[in-house]
């Protein structure tokens, strides 16, 4: 029996649940080149960044062990697995079990199997054990994709974007932890806003915590209103642009903190060194400058060490036309590390 689809107000689909097309790739493949032409990026999937620089800079060729540490869409790791074969493998970490399990079975679809890609629920601060599970203890590419997927910008129940109301969550792994709007009840303002500064360089880290801690906010559309709202009565001389772009900084610096990333980051970078073989290389994509700091002093460090026989001498960005393509690539930053 035909079942319809559910209707919605208006010309156009404009929640997430609602973009049937975008969210059925396989079915609406002329719906998906049309928002990918518009330089945007189709809901519930996502548009790996910068996969000709990663691969330029990971030089991945037959028989090569790989590891992806964020998997995430796998779109990286796909371009990865093709160039290992034969005789290569990846292992692919990522510590989120919802879009796991969708990327591993588009992989195995695409013929990847056991003996080709090791598909682990992992965080990629475990790096040494995740390679002892799987009997290795270097790997001749580690490449880590620091980005938040469009899978969990787009879902309104992952809590990630203000764009469309949801519950003010954030974590990776929804099972673990503490989403964000527990994270504020449970923070003095003082914690609060050191937490801003520190995880996303917030100028008004002092009045968003206080806004924050008032409003006690449960979705994250009553956090970016308290925040909008609250910034721009204290200073209603800042621009609008100023204004989104401190309640966009406040939204990545609760991330951040809920789901520990500097931690686990400062994990992977002090194992790096261990978990290559000689030559091997490290590739990391970062968004904001809290990691891409973290990442350049870590690669210089180990470059006056002699751990690194060479290091990028500078950032790499994605090129302009995919950044017109997609915006969210506009932010990233490449580094790639040598091991001597």
């Amino acid at each position: 029996m035909h079942t319809r689809r559910p209707r919605y107000p208006g010309r156009n689909p404009r929640t997430f649940g609602q973009k049937y097309k975008e969210l059925n790739p396989e079915r609406y493949p002329a719906e998906i080149r049309k928002v990918l032409a518009s330089g945007k990026t189709p809901a519930g999937s996502h548009v790996s960044i910068m996969v000709e620089e990663v691969l330029r800079s990971a030089r991945p060729g037959p028989g090569d062990i790989a590891v992806d540490c964020t998997l995430g869409g796998g779109g990286h790791a796909q371009a990865i697995l093709e160039r290992v074969q034969p005789g290569g493998r990846l292992i692919a970490l990522d510590v989120d079990p919802v879009e796991l399990a969708r990327t591993e079975a588009r992989l195995r679809d695409l013929g990847f199997g056991p003996d080709m890609l090791s598909v682990r629920h992992w965080t990629f601060a475990g790096l040494p054990q995740a390679l002892a599970a799987e009997g290795l203890t270097t790997a001749d590419i580690v490449l880590a994709d620091l980005g938040v997927s469009s899978m969990q910008l787009d879902n309104p129940t992952r809590g990630f974007s203000y764009k469309v109301a949801g519950p003010l969550d954030m974590r990776m792994n929804p099972t673990r932890g503490e989403s964000a709007s527990d994270l504020i009840a449970r923070l003095s303002a003082e914690a609060l806003a050191r937490l801003l500064a520190e995880n996303a360089d917030e100028p008004h880290a002092v009045l968003i915590a206080g806004l924050l801690k008032a409003h006690h906010p449960a979705t994250t559309g009553a956090a970016e209103r308290a925040v909008r709202m609250g910034l721009s009565g204290a200073h209603p001389t800042l621009s609008k642009a100023d204004v989104k772009l401190s309640v966009r900084r406040t939204f990545q610096a609760l991330r951040i903190a809920v789901n520990d990333e500097f931690s686990a980051l400062d994990a992977l970078l002090r194992s790096l060194p261990h978990c290559l073989s000689p030559g091997g290389r490290a590739v990391v994509l970062t968004f904001h400058s809290g990691e891409d700091r973290r990442v350049k002093k870590a690669f210089q460090a180990g470059s006056r060490a002699g751990v690194y026989s060479k290091v990028a001498d500078d950032v790499i960005r994605p090129s302009m036309e995919e950044t017109r393509a997609n915006r969210r690539a506009s932010s990233a930053k490449l580094r790639w590390a040598v091991h001597s």
